[in-house]
């Protein structure tokens, strides 16, 4: 319970130290929308929220992985395309099938995804309070990590966080 409680206290400290700044994606009219210059940011901040809550949790930290990345882009514009979350590909393909393809030489740990009107950050928030997406995400074999996104016109977003070894 003081492991649990200790997560959720960095994951609140990593959340509003992390706040989007104006010009880093931004809700208007309750929508939050993300630019194209926001790719980096975005990613980055993810990765530093996961590596605190990993570090609260005496996990090793992940790193930012390019092709892990290809995969989880991929990923999200497909389940957009098939309008549902779930980790199976429009083509049958599997998150072990998309890595590969992108030529990760890695493992898979897992991956996690979600369809929402929230940041990434929020999103994060909500990964962390559901047991099996939080395993993945604080898997001690996991070495490397991929992150993003699609966002559709009407604001909805299609996040996709892979984790491998």
């Amino acid at each position: 319970m003081i492991r649990i409680l200790s997560i959720l206290l960095a994951l609140t400290v990593a959340l509003s130290a992390c706040t989007p700044s104006s010009t880093t994606g931004g809700k208007a009219g309750g929508t939050y929308r993300i630019s194209r210059s926001d790719a980096g940011t975005i990613q980055f901040r993810m990765l530093d929220s996961v590596n605190a809550l990993r570090s609260s949790a005496g996990v090793t930290p992940l790193a930012l992985d390019a092709k892990l990345n290809a995969a989880a882009a991929t990923h999200s514009r497909d389940m957009a395309v098939q309008n549902r979350p779930w980790h199976f590909g429009s083509d049958g393909s599997s998150p072990i099938d998309r890595i590969q393809r992108v030529g990760y030489t890695g493992g898979l740990v897992g991956e996690v995804i979600s369809e929402t009107y929230e940041t990434e950050l929020e999103t994060l928030a909500a990964w962390m309070e559901q047991p099996d997406t939080r395993r993945i995400l604080m898997a001690p074999d996991g070495r490397q990590m991929g992150f993003s996104w699609h966002q559709e016109n009407g604001g909805k977003i299609w996040w996709t966080l892979v984790v491998g070894n």
